[in-house]
C-alpha cells in the first residue's frame, strides 16, 4: 500500500494564515491537518462563548478556507482539524454554509463528546482529550472535511492513519507509530528548523510546514515540500519530539507510545525516516483539561536608568507598598531585570526593569487603586521616574487543572454528513503507565580530560514547554562523545544549580539514549498554567535557552 501524505498547516490559533494554501499548492498531499488548540486557546474560546454561545471555535480557520475549500476538493485533500474548540458542530456548519455559498458539494463531519463542562460546576471549559478513532470513522464514510473539538494533537494523524490503512483499536505499534508522526507534525514549523537551537545550520526566516509519509507498518518520514523554507533533518525532529513530552511512555486515548524505542535516521535533504516505535495499551483514563477564571491581575513596568539601580528599585517598592497598605491585593511579585550596562552607549541600555504583578479574586483591588497608585508617582519618586506604559485595569487571567475520567465515561461520537451519529467504543484493553526502567547509560568520557568554561548549548540543544503548571526541558547530544558527557553530568541537582529558580521544585529526568536525549520535569515553576501568567515567560518557551547558556566545566575534546 502506497504511503499516506499528512501535511500540517497551523500549530496553534493564529499561525502563518496562508499556510493552508501554501500546502495544497506546494506539492501532493492526501491530509492536510491544522491544529489550533492550547490549553490558553481554550480559556479564550470559553469567554468568546460567555459573550456569544455560537461561538467558542476559531474563526480564522474558517477564512482559511473560504479560499481554500475548492482547491482542496480539486485535488482531492481531505482536512482534519480541531478549530471546532468548545463547538465542533457550530463550526461543521459553518463550513457546510460556506460550502454551499461557494457552490462546493462537501461532506462535512464532526465529532463530539469531549465536552464535560456541566460535570466541573465553576469551570469555562472543561474537555476530554479524544483519540483518533472518531475522525477514522467519519473519513471512513466518506467525509471531506473533518472537524473536532479537544482531541490529542496527535490525533489529527492517527484518525486519519486508522482509516486510510484499516488498523483497528488494538495495533499499537502502528498507532504508536502514527502518534509519533503526529507529535511531530503538530507544531508545524517547529520540525522545519523553527524554533531551532541550532537555527543556523539552514535559513529559518520562512521556513515550510512539515508533512509525514506514513506506512502501512507505523514507520514514516517527515518531510517538507520541495522549494520551502526551513530544513528537516535529524535534529529538528528530535527537539520536537521532546517538546512537551517527559518519559519513556507518553500516554494517549488510543495508545501508549514508547518514546524509548524511537530510532531517527537521515533519509535524504529534508527527510528524517522514523522507525521501530513500540506501543502498549492506552491507559484507562482520559485526561480532561479544566479552565476557569482564577481572578484579576494588572501589572506595571517601571524603567530604572543609570546609577544606583537598586536603590531606586527599593525606594518605588516601598512607595507602593504604602499606597496599597490599606487594601493590599492578595498576592503582590516584584521581579528586576538587571537589564542595564554601565556606561552604556544608549539609554535604553542603560535601563533596568522593574516589572510589579499583582492579583485578586476582587477586580478592584487590583483595578484604578493600584493603577492610580503607580501613576501618582511620576513626580515623587525615584530620578528618571517613567513606565513603558501605564497600567489598565485589572484583567481576569486564567488557571488551568487537569483531571481524569473514566474512557468508558465519555460519549466519543463521530457525528457524519447525513446526520448520522456513530459511538466510538472506548477501548477494550486498557493498562495503568508506570514509570519506565531507568535505562543504562553510555560509559562516561575518560576522566581527567582537559576543560573548559564554556555555555553547554555548545554541546546540547534544547527545547522547552509547558502541561498546566509543569514545564519540561528536553535536551539532546550532537554526537555519541558529547551524549557520553551530557548523560553524565547533567544530573537533577546540577540542573538546579544552573537554574536557581528551579532550586526549591520537583525535577524528574528521563534518560532517552535512542534519542541521545534527557527529558527534565519541572513541578509548578509555572504555577496555574500560562493563563495565569505565573513568571515572565508563562510558557517556558525560553527556559531551555536559558539553560543552554549557563557556563560548565566542558571537556576540550567536545568544543
Amino acid at each position: 500500500m502506497t504511503a499516506l501524505r499528512i501535511g500540517n498547516a497551523s500549530g496553534f490559533y493564529g499561525d502563518r494564515f496562508d499556510a493552508l494554501r501554501e500546502m495544497l499548492t506546494g506539492g501532493d498531499l492526501d491530509v492536510l491537518t491544522g491544529d489550533y488548540l492550547a490549553e490558553l486557546t481554550m480559556l479564550i474560546l470559553g469567554r468568546d462563548r460567555l459573550k456569544d454561545p455560537a461561538a467558542g471555535y476559531a474563526r480564522t480557520f474558517l477564512r482559511q478556507l473560504e479560499e481554500c475549500l475548492g482547491l482542496a476538493q480539486e485535488r482531492g485533500v481531505r482536512i482534519v482539524t480541531n478549530a471546532g474548540g468548545l463547538n465542533p458542530a457550530g463550526l461543521a456548519d459553518a463550513v457546510r454554509a460556506l460550502a454551499d455559498r461557494l457552490g462546493l458539494a462537501v461532506r462535512v463531519a464532526h465529532v463530539e463528546g469531549d465536552d464535560l463542562t456541566a460535570r466541573y460546576p465553576g469551570s469555562l471549559a472543561a474537555h476530554a482529550y479524544l483519540g483518533g478513532f472518531g475522525i477514522a470513522a467519519c473519513l471512513r464514510e466518506g467525509a471531506d472535511v473533518v472537524v473536532t473539538g479537544r482531541v490529542t494533537d496527535a490525533a489529527l494523524v492517527t484518525g486519519p492513519a486508522a482509516a486510510h490503512f484499516g488498523w483497528g483499536p488494538g495495533e499499537y505499534d502502528r498507532l504508536a507509530g502514527a502518534v509519533v508522526a503526529g507529535h511531530v507534525l503538530e507544531c508545524g514549523t517547529q520540525a522545519t528548523g523553527g524554533n531551532y537551537a541550532f537555527f543556523a545550520d539552514g535559513d529559518i526566516r520562512r521556513p515550510g510546514f512539515p508533512l509525514a509519509e506514513l506506512h502501512e507498518d507505523g514507520s514514516s518520514v517527515i518531510t517538507k515540500h520541495p522549494g520551502t523554507g526551513g530544513f528537516v533533518d535529524t535534529g529538528t525532529v528530535t527537539a520536537q519530539l521532546l517538546y512537551e513530552t517527559a518519559g519513556a511512555r507518553y500516554a494517549g486515548p488510543d495508545v501508549t507510545a514508547r518514546l524509548d524505542t524511537v530510532r531517527l535516521t537521515q533519509d535524504g535533504p529534508d527527510r528524517v525516516r522514523i522507525r521501530g516505535v513500540r506501543g502498549e495499551a492506552p491507559p484507562p483514563t482520559l485526561k480532561v483539561g479544566l479552565n476557569r477564571l482564577g481572578g484579576f491581575r494588572n501589572e506595571v513596568v517601571f524603567v530604572l536608568t543609570g546609577l544606583d539601580i537598586e536603590a531606586k528599585a527599593a525606594v518605588v517598592k516601598a512607595q507602593m507598598t504604602d499606597a496599597l497598605a490599606k487594601s493590599p491585593p492578595q498576592e503582590v511579585r516584584w521581579e528586576l531585570a538587571r537589564t542595564d550596562r554601565p556606561d552604556a552607549p544608549t539609554e535604553e541600555t542603560a535601563s533596568a526593569l522593574l516589572r510589579l504583578v499583582v492579583r485578586d479574586p476582587d477586580p478592584e483591588a487590583v483595578g484604578r487603586a493600584f493603577s492610580g497608585a503607580a501613576i501618582e508617582l511620576a513626580l515623587a519618586s525615584y530620578p528618571g521616574f517613567h513606565v513603558p506604559q501605564p497600567p489598565g485595569k485589572g484583567a481576569p487571567y486564567g488557571i488551568f487543572d487537569a483531571e481524569y475520567v473514566d474512557q468508558g465515561a465519555v460519549a466519543h461520537t463521530a457525528v457524519l454528513h447525513d446526520g448520522r451519529r456513530i459511538p466510538v467504543p472506548a477501548p477494550h484493553d486498557t493498562l495503568v503507565p508506570r514509570p519506565a526502567d531507568e535505562p543504562p547509560l553510555p560509559e562516561p568520557l575518560p576522566a581527567g580530560l582537559p576543560t573548559r568554561r564554556a555555555p553547554l548549548g555548545l554541546v546540547a540543544g534544547a527545547r522547552s514547554g509547558d502541561k498546566g503548571g509543569n514545564a519540561n526541558i528536553g535536551l539532546w547530544a550532537r554526537g555519541d562523545d558529547a551524549w557520553r558527557w551530557l548523560a553524565h553530568t547533567l544530573t537533577t541537582d546540577r540542573l538546579r544549580a544552573l537554574l536557581p529558580e528551579t532550586a526549591d521544585l520537583p525535577v524528574t529526568r528521563h534518560p532517552l539514549p535512542g534519542l541521545r536525549a534527557l527529558n527534565f520535569v519541572v513541578e509548578g515553576i509555572l504555577g496555574a498554567g500560562v493563563a495565569s501568567q505565573h513568571r515572565f515567560d508563562p510558557q517556558a518557551k525560553a527556559l531551555g535557552e536559558w539553560l543552554r547558556s549557563r557556563h560548565l566545566d566542558i571537556p576540550e575534546v567536545l568544543l
